[in-house]
């Protein structure tokens, strides 16, 4: 009988979160194990290493900590780690701003109210009308664990119909991991993978007891293998601006750029907008699909909202 695979975290159960002592350790492993010491300036004394990356002792060096302090915070203990030493730790580590950001959100932990968390999000009457007028171009509104709040009728025609899915389902993570139409329309879906498991984590370490989001890492982590592949990297990141590759079953092949737009009074969504390059076989592609997108939709549902 086989065995059955590990769960990346300890703790999936519903109702629970995410143990933050084990998402600090693990974070600053995986870390330090990418790094070699050519890479920081250090002698790569012999030529077998006893792990991958730099050892404690050469990153407690480069951070200008002593290896015993070094040591307890790798453990999962962050407890009065001091601003000053978790910005000599990422520079060492040589993160992200994502990166950095993420190790201080599991070091020193902001405490949010658990009803607070499992509170649905809102779009507010205004971005819908806005999402409405944004004729032609794909746009949507996400929130946390990566969930789809509200989008237009372009995105519809793009990325399908998110309005005949239950509210749960209407999630980036699910729709990519566990819908094979998924891996047709993004012709990189390795690269898409990827970034949501990295938006995931960033969530993790920002709400690490959110029940909501443990669960949703639980079942990705049971029905996916590459989700099990991906959550176990750590690696984090913020959503920005880029460029995707569609294979659209009616439109073809699109090539389209993105931007994010964070809300000023919400920083936990963000607005995506899609278009194409102007005078391009994308950009007509995008055009007809705005029309098929306008043939389509009932009268009145222009922009759905979870």
């Amino acid at each position: 009988m086989d065995a059955q695979p590990d769960l990346p975290d300890p703790a999936h159960e519903a109702g629970g979160g995410l143990d933050r002592r084990a998402e600090l350790s693990e974070f600053l492993r995986s870390r330090r194990a990418r790094l070699k010491p050519q890479d920081v300036g250090l002698p790569a004394y012999g030529h077998r290493r006893r792990v991958p990356g730099l050892r404690r002792e050469e990153l407690a060096q480069l951070a200008g900590v002593s290896v015993a302090y070094y040591t307890r915070l790798e453990q999962g203990n962050g407890r009065n780690v001091s601003a000053e030493v978790l910005d000599s730790i990422a520079r060492a580590l040589r993160l992200s701003d994502a990166e950095h950001a993420h190790l201080t959100h599991l070091a020193k932990p902001k405490r949010h109210k658990r009803k607070a968390a499992a509170r649905a999000q809102q779009v507010r009457p205004a971005l819908r009308h806005l999402l409405d007028s944004l004729d032609g171009v794909p746009a949507y509104i996400t929130g946390r664990r990566t969930d789809v709040l509200a989008w237009n009728r372009t995105a519809a025609a793009l990325f399908g119909d998110w309005d005949e899915l239950p509210a749960q389902e209407r999630n980036w993570a699910r729709l990519v991991f566990l819908r094979p139409a998924y891996r047709e329309l993004f012709v990189d879906w390795e690269q898409k993978a990827s970034d949501l498991v990295s938006y995931l984590r960033l969530d993790a370490g920002c709400h690490p007891d959110d029940p909501r989001l443990a669960a949703l890492v639980g079942e990705l982590s049971v029905k996916s293998e590459e989700f099990r592949r991906l959550w176990a990297t750590h690696d984090v990141k913020e959503k920005s601006y880029g460029v995707k590759r569609l294979r659209h079953p009616l439109a073809g092949e699109l090539t389209l750029s993105f931007e994010t737009f964070r809300l000023v009074d919400d920083g936990e969504q963000s607005l995506i907008t899609y278009h194409a390059d102007p005078g391009s076989p994308s950009a007509e592609a995008l055009r007809l699909l705005a029309s098929w997108g306008a043939d389509a939709t009932r009268s009145g549902t222009a922009a759905r909202t979870s």
